[in-house]
């Protein structure tokens, strides 16, 4: 009985091997290699006579770009302690503890693979490509539901811990006693 050849699975077979044997690189390590790490004031746009929270007051600059920032997440959709969509606002405390930010200092994230946090507020780095445009959100908080506007979005984002030393916008003292100083 005669074998029977295939004339392209040799070739496949190379090319499955080289394939296996190389280093994969994570999808997180690509795309912030790609990204363009930027500061919570690159998200304030010209205010061309429009009121904050109002969409002039976006940067339309950054539509489609691919960016970098950190921030303090706070989860609106979670299993658990796997966080898969969260706002991601300036300072910690925002939006519960204190009053919501303008939308352009708030950016609606849904993570590429589920994060785990094990609080809110933790302090993350996400990249991925950022849209400009309002949108509402609701999220239960500490003290029932609000709704949360943000000035941004970036879908499949990657996520990951950040060091707050670098990034991070100093926190707010918010204290009825100011006055005092």
């Amino acid at each position: 009985m005669a074998a029977m050849r295939c004339p392209g699975f040799p070739r496949l077979l190379v090319l499955l091997s080289v394939s296996l044997a190389a280093p994969a690189s994570p999808p997180a390590m690509a795309a912030s290699a790609e990204a363009r790490s930027i500061t919570w004031p690159a998200l304030r746009g010209p205010l061309t006579g429009g009121n904050i929270g109002d969409p002039a007051g976006l940067a339309w600059t950054l539509d489609g770009e691919t960016v970098e920032i950190k921030g303090y997440a706070l989860p609106v959709d979670r299993d658990g302690d796997l966080v898969y969509e969260f706002m991601l606002v300036p300072r910690p405390g925002a939006c519960s503890h204190m009053a919501q930010p303008p939308p352009e200092q708030v950016i609606h994230v849904t993570a590429r693979t589920p994060f785990r946090m094990a609080g809110s507020y933790e302090f993350v780095s996400i990249s991925g490509r950022i849209r400009p445009g309002l949108e509402k959100t609701q999220l239960f908080i500490m003290d029932g539901v609000a709704v949360i506007e943000s000035g941004y979005s970036i879908g499949r984002a990657d996520v990951a811990r950040a060091d707050e030393g670098l990034g991070a916008m100093p926190a707010r003292r918010s204290s009825p006693w100011g006055f005092l100083r």
